[in-house]
C-alpha cells in the first residue's frame, strides 16, 4: 500500500468507527503512547540502537497525512492508527515521547535508493520486490485487501464481478501497487492515473472515472464520509494478502528491532487493538470474484 486518505469528519475521529482486524492472538487494549514513561520491549533494552539522531527516534510519514491513519495531520498526538503505531513502536523501542521526533517526506521519494534522514517510515508501505531492492522494510503491522469505490447512483453500482467492469474507467494514484492490481484486473487501457488520492476522488466525483481501486480502509473511508452517493462495490477476490510494514534505509541497524517490536505488537493484540480503534467494518462487504 500506498495510498493516502482524506481528512477524516470529527464524528469519525470520536470513536464511532465499527472496525473488523487482522488477526492477532489476543484482546489487548493498546497503551497510551506517548502519555506514559515508555517501557522498552525485551529486545530494544538488550542494545542501543543506532538512530540518524542519537538519542532521538525519527519517524517519517506523508505531507499532509490523512485520517483514519493520523487525525489532524498531527502524528505526534499519536491519534490515528499509523501514528498510534508509529508512537508505540517507539515507545517500545525505549523513547520517551519526547524523544520522538515526526518529519515528512514525499512518498516516492522515500523509497529511492539513498541514505535517508528517518529512522523509519510509516504510510502505508506496501513490501515489493522491485522496492527491497533500494530500502528495507519492517515485519506488516496490517494487512489490507484492495476494494473498488463506486457511485451508490452509478452505474456500476450493483456489480457482482470484476468482468462487469471491464467497461468501466478506474482511478487510481501514481506510484502505487493500486496501479498494478488494477491493471492486472481490468487491463492497462481502462486506468487512469492521477497525482494522489485527493484527485483520484475528485476524478470520480467529477465522473472522470467510473471507479477507483484502493486499499480496503482508504475506500471505507472515501465511501462513507468524503463521497455523498459513495459505497464499496466489493473486495477484489484474491487481494487479501496486501500488508503494510515500516520503511527502513537499506540495511539500516533498525530494521531487526523495529520487526520484533511489530511481531510483538501483532502477537499481544496492541495492532488488533489499535485496528479496531481506526479503522474498517468490511462484514457487508462482498467479495467482487475474477
Amino acid at each position: 500500500m500506498k495510498s493516502k486518505l482524506i481528512k477524516l469528519t470529527s464524528l469519525f475521529a470520536a470513536g464511532v468507527l465499527a472496525l473488523s482486524t487482522v488477526g492477532c492472538s489476543s484482546e489487548v487494549e493498546p497503551s497510551d503512547s506517548g502519555s506514559e514513561t515508555p517501557a522498552p520491549s525485551e529486545s530494544a533494552s538488550e542494545q542501543t540502537l543506532e538512530t540518524v539522531v542519537p538519542g532521538k527516534l525519527t519517524i517519517a510519514t506523508g505531507e499532509p497525512a490523512y485520517e483514519p491513519w493520523v487525525v489532524n495531520d498531527d502524528p505526534a498526538s499519536c491519534e490515528g492508527f499509523e501514528a498510534a503505531v508509529g508512537c508505540e513502536i517507539g515507545k517500545r523501542l525505549g523513547f520517551a515521547p519526547g524523544d520522538i521526533v515526526w518529519v515528512r517526506t514525499g512518498f516516492e521519494e522515500a523509497i529511492a535508493p539513498g541514505p535517508k534522514d528517518f529512522d523509519f517510515n510509516i504510510q502505508q508501505y506496501t513490501p515489493t520486490e522491485e522496492r527491497k531492492a533500494s530500502v528495507d522494510f519492517s515485519s506488516e503491522y496490517a494487512h489490507f485487501p484492495q476494494a473498488v469505490v463506486v457511485k451508490s447512483d452509478g452505474k456500476f453500482a450493483d456489480v457482482k464481478s470484476t468482468e462487469e467492469l471491464k467497461s468501466a474507467l478506474i482511478g487510481v494514484p501514481q506510484g502505487t501497487t493500486e496501479y498494478d492490481i488494477a491493471v492486472e484486473f481490468f487491463g492497462e487501457a481502462p486506468v487512469q492515473v492521477f497525482n494522489d488520492l485527493d484527485a483520484t476522488v475528485q476524478a470520480l466525483i467529477n465522473d472522470q472515472v467510473d471507479a477507483i481501486v484502493a486499499d480496503v480502509s482508504s475506500a471505507w473511508y472515501i465511501s462513507t464520509a468524503e463521497l455523498e452517493n459513495g459505497k464499496i462495490a466489493g473486495i477484489l477476490e484474491g487481494t487479501e494478502g496486501e500488508g503494510c510494514a515500516a520503511l527502513l534505509a537499506k540495511d539500516s541497524p533498525l530494521t531487526t528491532p523495529v520487526s520484533k517490536v511489530i511481531d510483538e505488537m501483532n502477537a499481544d493484540g496492541t495492532i488488533k487493538a489499535l485496528q479496531e480503534k481506526w479503522l474498517y467494518d468490511t462484514s457487508t462487504v462482498p467479495t467482487l470474484s475474477k
